[in-house]
């Protein structure tokens, strides 16, 4: 089971690339271009168990070793690449984006969620040995909760993703390594102040993703 897929990443995560320094652009395009294939397999699922199948096919082939994965897929040869030795980070982002599989989210799914999501965050934090791993992850889980929210139609599910995103509204400054996290992170903090609108919603989007990139925060 290979998963194609011919689609861009979306302009937010663009960005976060594109700003990012030359050494960690490949790790974060793969993780997001990983992350993207994990949230449509999400939302193109009717049967929960049928979405669980497709994810067990990740969450196993990210165990093997390079050498024993399928080859001529872009995202998991990259995997073996840029990720090899943190893909325990990658089979968190797949347990994380399972508990979206639920009939009814719950805020303890939803944290769980967030907390899978943000994983590969936090294993590039390490990777670049960032001496703020707590900013680190409350960055992440506010672009991961967000991110998730504004694509989820307006209910009780939504709102509960933007309260939990917004328990902590603090911008926190990050290393030079993940200038990629702190556009997407300054991108959800506009994206709440403005109600849970699209991350790139208005003029004034590029210009608070420019400023993350110079400043990180």
């Amino acid at each position: 089971m290979v998963d194609e897929s011919s689609e861009s990443l979306p302009v937010e995560a663009q960005l976060a690339v594109a700003h990012s320094i030359l050494e960690w652009r490949p790790a974060l395009t793969i993780f997001l271009e990983l992350d993207m294939r994990l949230a449509r397999i999400v939302a193109g699922t009717s049967e929960p168990m049928l979405g669980q199948m497709r994810l067990a096919w990740w969450r196993e082939q990210l165990a093997n070793t390079p050498e024993h994965r399928p080859a001529g897929d872009a995202v998991l040869d990259g995997i073996g690449v840029h990720w090899q030795g943190c893909e325990h980070a990658l089979i968190a982002l797949v347990d994380g984006w399972e508990f979206m599989l639920a009939e009814e989210l719950d805020e303890a799914g939803a944290s769980a969620f967030a907390q899978g999501r943000t994983a590969p965050f936090v294993a590039m934090g390490q990777m670049a040995e960032a001496s703020n791993a707590s900013s680190v992850d409350a960055a992440a889980r506010r672009w991961a909760l967000v991110d998730a929210a504004v694509h989820i139609p307006d209910g009780t599910e939504r709102r509960m993703l933007l309260d939990l995103a917004s328990a902590n509204r603090k911008a926190v400054r990050l290393p030079r390594s993940l200038r990629g996290l702190a556009v997407l992170d300054a991108l959800a903090r506009r994206s709440l102040r403005r109600g849970g609108r699209p991350l790139m919603e208005g003029r004034g989007a590029s210009i608070a993703a420019a400023r993350a990139a110079i400043f990180g925060r």
